[in-house]
């Protein structure tokens, strides 16, 4: 099983949150369990190669 961060808030009695790598795709839920499982298939569906120019973050070394 993979593991992927994400951020996550409450606004009053909705739970809303983005995958960290890709911060574009925010999706809500009623509680954090539905939250979670809607990152979850965001995350499926932007790894799916169906989504054209799909932005993400990524990490650069510089010296």
């Amino acid at each position: 099983m993979e593991k992927i961060k994400y951020i996550c808030w409450q606004d009053e009695d909705m739970w809303l949150g983005y995958l960290q790598e890709f911060p574009d795709y925010m999706t809500q839920g009623e509680s954090k369990a539905e939250l979670q499982a809607n990152l979850g298939d965001i995350y499926k569906e932007l790894n799916s190669g169906n989504i054209p120019c799909v932005r993400k973050v990524e990490e650069l070394e510089v010296a």
